[in-house]
């Protein structure tokens, strides 16, 4: 069964840094593509960034480009949402998600599990 437990979330001044952990188990994640996710109060949950596990490759929305960057750490079977230059646009909950499939996609409904989410605020 697999699990993806988010860590990292948290309060900071625009401007500021965080990073985010997703801690994945339950499978070999080699042949899985991972993504980030966000959902603000009243709004859809939007895509973020994704990386193919296998590859490293990667992919971001247009209002992320430049300031996060993805990464994963085979070793530790966890990836990373680093986020720099936050804005208080950038408020939400984000999720880390696991899609059965080397591809990295930007779509919500391609993934297959989900994380339970982490809080982050960003102040004005």
């Amino acid at each position: 069964q697999v699990q993806l437990v988010e860590s990292g979330g948290g309060l900071v001044q625009a401007g500021g840094s965080l990073r985010l952990s997703c801690a994945a188990s339950g499978r070999t994640f080699s042949s899985y593509a991972m993504g980030w996710f966000r959902q603000a109060p009243g709004k859809e949950r939007e895509f973020v960034a994704t990386i193919r596990w296998s590859t490293g490759n990667t992919y971001y929305a247009d209002s992320v480009k430049g300031r996060f960057t993805i990464s994963r750490d085979n070793a530790k079977n966890t990836v990373y949402l680093q986020m720099n230059s936050l804005k208080p646009e950038d408020t939400a909950v984000y999720y880390c998600a696991a899609r059965m499939n080397s591809f990295y996609s930007p779509h919500i409904g391609g993934y297959d599990y989900w994380g339970q989410g982490t809080q982050v605020t960003v102040s004005s």
